[in-house]
């Protein structure tokens, strides 16, 4: 498939989704955002792809909305920009929440914005050394969009969160994986062979584990100890019977790598 703003490639049970608008440090436009959500629905249904990997080409990640686009012919701002939110961002970030697969993001550069939510909604986030994180809103009179303020309490804890949103200040990777806010932080040059490695070995799991484990982690913040006891006991139930649990065993009691086929 060809696309504008976007960068696709598929192979090892990996889809690569790669932002391609380098020159506007891979802003989002409306084309771009149609695209991401065209991409995701295809992903979420293809029984090939098992893992998904997103990350920005040139030097930044995601700077967020680009503002260029949103002023009109007569170079008015928007009002509503509760209806833009609703029409183009929630189906994205709530596409990723609900993802049946793991998401791999690999930031690459600046994600602020928009971008910074988008990364604090993926499943596992690895950036290189030289890449950054900007709560960019309050340096525009906005307030934080696109789930920020729902993440980054939970990730970082209320303190850091407000501190991040309120001042709109900029942090280094090393200081966001510290924070809890991303899970690894790596050297610029071990992005994309660390990226692969964390996709490729997610892509040999078990997909329907893969799936019911991201639920599972969602769904606890809203629930007490019994409750998710209750829950897991559920899921494992329905996992104890599947062709992957038996081959799973089998593979462990023969010495062999498991071959999961997500049934």
């Amino acid at each position: 498939m060809s696309f504008e703003c976007i960068r696709f490639e598929t192979g090892e049970g990996i889809a690569r989704i790669f932002f391609n608008r380098p020159e506007r440090l891979n802003a989002f436009n409306r084309q771009m955002l149609k695209e991401l959500k065209t991409l995701l629905d295809q992903c979420a249904v293809d029984p090939q792809i098992r893992v998904i990997l997103i990350t920005g080409t040139g030097r930044g990640f995601c700077a967020g909305q680009d503002l260029t686009e949103r002023k009109n012919e007569n170079g008015e701002l928007p009002r509503d920009l509760g209806k833009s939110l609703e029409e183009n961002y929630h189906p994205l970030i709530r596409r990723l929440r609900t993802m049946g697969k793991p998401i791999v993001c690999a930031v690459n550069g600046v994600a602020a914005g928009a971008g910074a939510s988008f990364v604090l909604a993926c499943d596992l986030v690895i950036a290189a050394k030289s890449a950054s994180f900007i709560q960019a809103f309050s340096r525009i009179g906005l307030t934080p969009d696109c789930g920020s303020s729902y993440f980054l309490p939970r990730l970082v804890g209320e303190a850091k969160a407000r501190a991040l949103a309120l001042t709109g200040d900029q942090i280094d990777a090393e200081t966001a994986e510290r924070w809890g806010m991303i899970w690894q932080c790596v050297p610029d040059e071990e992005l994309q062979s660390q990226s692969e490695s964390v996709a490729l070995k997610l892509s040999r799991k078990a997909p329907l584990a893969s799936a019911e484990t991201k639920k599972l982690l969602q769904q606890s913040p809203g629930r007490n100890l019994e409750e998710q006891l209750q829950l897991e006991g559920q899921t494992q139930q329905k996992m104890g019977m599947t062709e992957d649990y038996r081959e799973g065993v089998q593979a462990f009691l023969e010495k062999r790598q498991p071959r999961f086929q997500g049934k």
